[in-house]
C-alpha cells in the first residue's frame, strides 16, 4: 500500500479539505458492486475514457460484495465507488466507520425493474406475485401447512401456467437483485397476506415484530432442490443459458433485458410487463431504486476522481434522454436528479438510517 497516499488521505480528511491535489494517486479509479449497475458505471466510464480521462477499473462483484470491498478501509488498495441495486444496509454502515471509511456519499442513480425473462423461442406467459413465491420459496403453504417446495411443474401451482419444468436462472446471495427479488417478491407476498397462510399467521401473532420476525425466518430462502440455479454476478452468463433452454426463466434487471431483447422476452407481473413507463409510474410491481456511493476521502487524491463524478450526474449521463436511459435506466424526475446532483458533487455525506 502507498504511504504517502495514506499520508495525504489522512492529512486531508484531518483539515477538512483536500487542498492537496498535486500528489494525487497515479492509479486508476476503481469501482466495484451491483451487476445491474455495472453496464450503467461502465458506460460513464468509457464517455469518461473517450473524453480524455483515464479509464477506470469496473468489476461487478455483486451488491454485497462490492459493499464488503468498498468498506474495507481508505488507501490506494481500496476501490474508490461502490454500485448497489439497494440501499445501504445499517450493518455494511457499520463495517464502513470501522474501518474509517466514514465520509461517504450516496447518489440514486434511478430505478430498474427486476425482470422475469425468457428466450423468444420459448412460451410468453404471465405470474403473479405469489405464483413466483410458489414456484421459487424454499417453503411454501400447502393444505394449512408451511411444508418444504413440492411443485416441479409450472402448472402444479396453477392449471393455467405452462405444463413446464420450474428452471429459473438467478443471482447469489450476494447480489443485490437477490435482495431485491426476495423483498418485493416473497416478502411482499407473506407480509400482505396474499396467500391464507400467511393471513391467518398474522392474525396469529398479534405482535408485528413477532410477525415480521417469523416471514424473514421462513419467507427468505429460495428453493436449492433444482428448480432455482444460481448463475453467479454475471447477467450475460444468464442470458446465454436462456438461449439453450426455452423453458428456463432467468431473473435479473430491466437493463440486461432492455439489451438484449432480440432474444429474450419478459414473462408479465400480475399482467404488467417491465418498461421505462411502467416502471417509472409503478404500475410494474417488482421495481427497485438504484445507487452509487462515493469514498469522499479518494475523491481528490486519485487522480480524476471529481471530473468522473461529475461526468456519472450530469444531464448528458443521467437526465431525460441521457445515454444511461438509452441503456435501460429510468431516470429521475428533473426536481429530484437536480438536488441527487447537488448531493454528489458537493460530497453530502450518508446519515446512519
Amino acid at each position: 500500500m502507498n504511504n504517502q497516499f495514506i499520508a495525504i488521505v489522512a492529512a486531508a480528511a484531518a483539515a477538512g479539505s483536500f487542498a492537496v491535489t498535486t500528489a494525487a494517486s497515479a492509479r486508476e479509479i476503481k469501482i466495484v458492486g451491483s451487476s445491474t449497475v455495472f453496464p450503467y458505471t461502465q458506460a460513464v466510464a468509457e464517455e469518461f475514457a473517450r473524453a480524455g480521462g483515464k479509464a477506470p477499473t469496473v468489476e461487478s462483484t455483486g451488491t454485497g460484495g462490492g459493499m464488503k470491498i468498498f468498506c474495507s478501509g481508505i488507501g490506494e488498495a481500496h476501490p474508490d465507488i461502490t454500485g448497489a441495486s439497494r440501499a445501504m444496509k445499517p450493518s455494511e454502515k457499520k463495517l464502513c466507520d470501522k474501518n474509517g471509511v466514514t465520509d461517504v456519499t450516496e447518489v440514486l442513480l434511478g430505478y430498474d425493474g427486476l425482470s422475469v425473462a425468457n428466450s423468444r423461442k420459448g412460451k410468453k406467459f404471465s405470474v403473479t406475485k405469489p405464483q413466483m413465491y410458489q414456484a421459487l420459496a424454499a417453503k411454501v403453504p400447502v393444505d394449512g401447512k408451511l411444508v418444504d417446495n413440492p411443485y416441479k411443474k409450472w402448472s402444479d401451482i396453477d392449471k393455467s401456467l405452462p405444463d413446464q419444468v420450474i428452471t429459473a436462472y438467478g443471482p447469489p446471495p450476494t447480489s443485490g437483485t437477490r435482495d431485491a427479488f426476495v423483498e418485493l417478491v416473497f416478502h411482499h407476498v407473506c407480509k400482505r397476506g396474499k396467500l391464507p397462510f400467511w393471513a391467518d399467521a398474522a392474525k396469529k401473532a398479534g405482535d408485528k415484530n413477532a410477525f415480521k420476525k417469523m416471514f424473514k425466518a421462513d419467507c427468505t430462502a429460495m428453493r436449492t432442490d433444482g428448480p432455482f440455479i444460481e448463475a453467479g454476478e454475471n447477467d450475460n452468463l444468464i442470458v446465454q443459458r436462456l438461449n439453450a433452454d426455452p423453458k428456463a426463466v432467468g431473473i435479473f434487471g430491466y437493463s440486461f433485458l432492455f439489451e438484449n431483447q432480440d432474444k429474450l422476452q419478459a414473462l408479465q407481473i400480475g399482467g404488467v410487463e417491465p418498461s421505462m413507463e411502467t416502471i417509472a409510474s409503478g404500475k410494474y410491481g417488482i421495481s427497485r431504486p438504484l445507487f452509487i456511493y462515493i469514498k469522499n476521502a479518494h475523491r481528490k487524491v486519485i487522480d480524476g476522481m471529481p471530473a468522473f463524478i461529475e461526468e456519472y450526474v450530469s444531464d448528458t449521463a443521467m437526465g431525460d434522454a441521457g445515454y444511461l436511459s438509452e441503456r435501460g435506466l429510468v431516470v429521475l424526475p428533473a426536481e429530484d436528479l437536480k438536488a441527487v446532483q447537488e448531493a454528489a458533487l458537493k460530497a453530502k455525506r450518508l446519515v446512519t438510517n
